[in-house]
């Protein structure tokens, strides 16, 4: 008979496992032991099933573990792969460490969601046996660097893998294009490096994110094998390296959201990319893209400008004949990156390397030494103009076209020293052909030689070929192009420097040389640009065109002259009530121009702060003449003239936010919104993204607050005082600095050891989200001492859901759509704040989620891309005024936004998912 004691041993046992299966309530209390600060969950009694955020089936087996956003510490415990009836573990938003426990074997989990934690490894034998998983999400954890491991194919249901910015290294595994039901795959901003597998062609695959990889070499190679990847309906390729041409996608009828922009693609841009029925996104910009800009249709959210080299930037508008010949014929050599740095504009004969001219005929086309490879392309013969085509010492394979034979000019044919093989065509006579250096010419039928012959290319690719055999004829045109290239005109702009607007959002264009032509004189601001081709930028060599315009001044790229003296002049010498506001370097007045163009002028004071106000005005220039973004404050132009320091920036008339956040009521400003708000945010959260890791280098703000965001006419926000601005330097974690910005925003970390990383820009970012939802400033002096710092105050105010809205700015129309938003933004705005800075997420991931809040509003302002730009013919006033008039047209349904957000809106969504799947899949960079 059971004494008293043993029976008082027994029973909270048997009370515990009677509801529950034994083992499952063990592991449920373990897993409630590892959460350092359990005691905010809403766990209390001893039946783990009746807990919130635990789901059990029928027979009190535990199916779902949904502990989304709750801010808790500690880790998971191993011996959770042993909850046998599992099916979906949600640890999202968290701050758990530690490894991620693997579930190899795990036969009932389908999915797995547990981005945006602190896990710090992932285990190698994770998948073996899960033949049931069918989504996983680890997006945003910073693991020690893994690769994805093969016993991934074990998981035979997986639809969608998720692991951006996780520390992925090596190549992207093959075996992805191998698993049939794979439909999601998202592996952007890690550290993947080579060449897109050749598995992925005729996959099943529809989303592809593989943009942002870090490091140095990142993904490279061509983009051929999209050709065949039929279901996709969005690839994001943007910010790598690949090179060659876009290919022809015409098999691809499902995509909507195409990005491929910030690499070195080449090549003119498909019509079958154009015409795709179903197509709504595109990002081109900054490439090295070639041949007549398209024109996609008016439903196309386009961005394609920056580096590219279009001929004429009319959209739909032809090049000029000569130029689609030499495309053509550069098509069979892959679009070689040299000629798409080089030919720039209209005109092959103004300074095009390797085209030589004669009254705007080409007489010669000199491509030796340039490390070609492909055939030569029968396209030449549309050439008729040409004498001399030198292809020598390249890396040229095939036979040579019998259309070159059709060439009413051709003096002189030099192929030598390539691996061209088959018969020589039969020339009239009079054309010498030269072929030395070939060892398989002439033989009928044969391909090139075996790899290993002195003609092939070295590891790699690259220079000239090494045989040993010239012509004459190849040297002596050699000398004529190089004395030709030698004619250079360079000048000194000594007047104030006023920055053109690159048509449309994009990068400035580095490689070119501006060109000023001085309209006629007595007229300082009306003057007129032209880009002359170059890779070199401005100390690039050009020829002199046969029009005799010898007197012109090759200057830093993207800038015109003005004189001072229209400055004081537009505003009325920098008068008292032209005053905008005043700031700690400098007072910035508005400006109208004589036809009512209003700019603002920023004006450095001079005195004890010049030294430190100059270092700060050159900042500013040295990042906005680097940067061009819709939501960054464009610098129209600047001027140093003596001891005056002049910037000019375009006019934002709605002034600050922070009038609009704190001194509404003063001014007799209508209240903000909440969908207003919510669409600043977005903006701001762009712009900055732009600066971290979308411009060619990696900027920090480093003084991100209200006062430094500017509102148009339209309420949309743009960037503005980069006075502070750091570079990042490439490869380094953080950077140590003087300690700039502004209290009540600087993250702590930055405030304790004066480095920065761009996680100082994410928490005054996040701190800006808690002013826009209060209405309050990050430092309020009027407030009791508890509540004086908005951080604190805020965070101790979410914890619960009635203080919470107590928090909410009381001029907000809050219903409960309203609510549920700004709860979400909240929570973003919690992360963003985070003491450590590797819990802070990326503003890539503030774009996300803001965007996808935006998406449900629906804005009625129009959202047009700026497909306008300027007339660099029209003198500045008319210039300023035309770009005005559409600057700040944007579109809020970027590809920022997820692709299972956009894709629920459309009859190509996927079909089915697990619950949970398309909270999986929304937290990647995805512009």
């Amino acid at each position: 008979m059971m004494g008293p004691r043993l029976f008082t041993f027994f029973l909270p046992l048997l009370v515990l496992c009677l509801p529950v299966h034994c083992d499952d309530a063990q592991l449920l209390n373990l897993l409630k032991q590892n959460i350092k600060n359990s005691g905010s969950l809403p766990w209390s009694g001893t039946v783990p099933c009746e807990w919130r955020y635990i789901t059990c089936d029928k027979s009190n087996r535990v199916q779902k573990i949904q502990l989304k956003g709750l801010n808790l510490q500690g880790t998971l415990p191993a011996q959770l792969r042993d909850l046998s009836s599992l099916m979906d573990l949600e640890v999202q938003d968290n701050q758990f460490t530690g490894p991620f426990p693997s579930f190899a074997g795990h036969g009932s989990l389908l999915t797995i969601i547990a981005h945006n934690n602190s896990f710090e490894s992932f285990p190698a034998n994770f998948f073996t046996g899960m033949t049931s998983l069918q989504s996983i999400n680890i997006d945003y954890n910073p693991f020690s660097a893994w690769t994805v491991p093969a016993n991934v194919t074990d998981a035979t249901s997986l639809t969608g893998f998720s692991a951006n910015n996780a520390n992925l290294v090596g190549k992207v595994p093959d075996f992805f294009g191998t698993m049939v039901g794979l439909q999601v795959l998202h592996l952007a901003m890690n550290n993947l490096e080579g060449e897109l597998p050749s598995s992925f062609s005729g996959s099943g695959i529809r989303s592809l994110w593989l943009n942002g990889q870090k490091g140095n070499d990142k993904l490279n190679g061509t983009i051929a094998v999209l050709a065949n990847m039929t279901s996709l309906t969005e690839v994001w390729l943007h910010g790598n390296q690949f090179t060659g041409p876009i290919p022809d996608l015409s098999k691809a009828t499902l995509l909507q959201n195409v990005s491929l922009r910030d690499n070195q693609l080449t090549g003119i841009v498909p019509a079958s990319l154009v015409n795709l029925p179903k197509l709504n996104v595109v990002k081109l910009s900054n490439n090295l893209l070639q041949g007549p800009e398209p024109k996609f249709g008016n439903n196309v959210d386009l961005d394609i400008a920056g580096l590219n080299s279009f001929c004429t930037g009319v959209p739909g508008s032809p090049c000029d004949s000569r130029v689609t010949a030499l495309l053509s014929a550069l098509e069979d050599f892959g679009y070689p990156k040299t000629f798409a740095q080089n030919w720039k504009g209209n005109d092959p004969c103004a300074g095009w390397r390797g085209i030589v001219c004669a009254n705007d005929d080409i007489l010669i086309v000199n491509f030796q030494k340039m490390g070609l490879s492909g055939t030569i392309s029968p396209n030449f013969s549309v050439l008729k103009t040409v004498e001399k085509l030198l292809l020598s010492d390249n890396y040229l394979n095939g036979t040579i076209p019998a259309e070159l034979t059709e060439l009413p000019n051709l003096k002189l044919l030099d192929v030598s020293n390539n691996q061209l093989h088959g018969n020589v065509p039969s020339f009239r006579n009079g054309v010498t052909v030269i072929t030395d250096g070939n060892p398989d010419i002439g033989k009928e039928g044969n391909g090139p030689s075996p790899p290993g012959s002195p003609s092939d290319p070295p590891a790699g690719g690259g220079g000239g070929g090494s045989g040993n055999k010239k012509s004459k004829a190849g040297v002596i045109v050699g000398a004529v192009v190089g004395s030709v290239g030698g004619l250079v005109l360079l000048g000194a702009a000594l007047f104030c420097l006023v920055s053109k607007k690159h048509k449309r959002s994009g990068k400035v264009q580095s490689p070119h040389a501006v060109v000023i032509h001085p309209r006629h004189s007595g007229d300082q601001d009306a003057v007129k640009l032209t880009v002359a081709g170059g890779s070199d930028g401005a100390n690039e060599a050009f020829s002199p065109r046969s029009d005799g315009h010898g007197d012109i001044h090759v200057v830093e790229a993207g800038n015109m002259v003005i004189s001072i003296q229209v400055l004081r002049n537009v505003t009325n010498n920098f008068s008292e009530e032209n005053i905008l506001g005043r700031g700690g370097f400098g007072t910035v007045y508005k400006g109208e121009l004589h036809d009512g163009t209003k700019i603002a002028v920023k004006r450095m004071e001079s005195g004890p702060v010049g030294e430190k106000g100059l270092t700060e005005f050159m900042s500013e220039i040295a990042v906005l003449t680097k940067v061009r973004h819709r939501h960054l404050v464009a610098l129209l132009g600047y001027c140093v003239d003596g001891n005056e320091r002049l910037l000019v920036y375009e006019y934002m008339p709605q002034g600050t936010l922070s009038r609009h956040l704190f001194n509404a009521r003063e001014e007799s400003l209508k209240p903000l919104q909440w969908t207003r708000r919510l669409t600043i945010a977005l903006d701001v959260a762009r712009g900055v993204e732009y600066l971290h890791s979308l411009a060619h280098q990696s900027f920090i703000h480093r003084d991100l607050k209200p006062s430094n965001i500017l509102l148009g006419d339209d309420m949309r926000a743009k960037v503005s005082d980069f006075g502070l601005v750091r570079l990042a330097p490439e490869g380094k974690f953080s950077v140590e600095t003087k300690l700039a910005g502004t209290f009540g925003y600087l993250a702590p970390e930055y405030a304790v050891t004066g480095r920065v990383t761009t996680k100082v820009d994410v928490y005054s970012f996040g701190v800006i989200l808690m002013e826009l939802i209060t209405g309050r400033k990050a430092l309020d002096d009027s407030q009791p001492e508890d509540s004086l710092h908005l951080v604190t105050w805020f965070r101790r105010m979410q914890l619960n859901k009635d203080t919470f809205q107590k928090v909410i700015d009381p001029t907000i129309d809050l219903d409960e759509e309203t609510l549920a938003s700004i709860t979400t933004v909240a929570q973003l705005a919690g992360h963003c704040t985070a003491r450590e800075p590797y819990q802070r997420p990326d503003m890539g991931h503030a774009v996300n989620v803001l965007s996808s809040l935006v998406e449900l509003w629906k804005p009625t302002e129009p959202d047009a891309e700026d497909m306008y730009g300027i007339d660099l013919d029209l003198p500045l006033p008319q210039a300023l005024k035309k770009w005005q008039a559409f600057e700040g047209i944007s579109n809020l349904d970027e590809s920022s936004s997820s692709f299972l957000a956009s894709a629920d809106n459309t009859q190509t969504s996927i079909p089915t998912r697990p619950s949970g799947f398309a909270e999986s899949f929304t937290s990647a960079d995805g512009r």
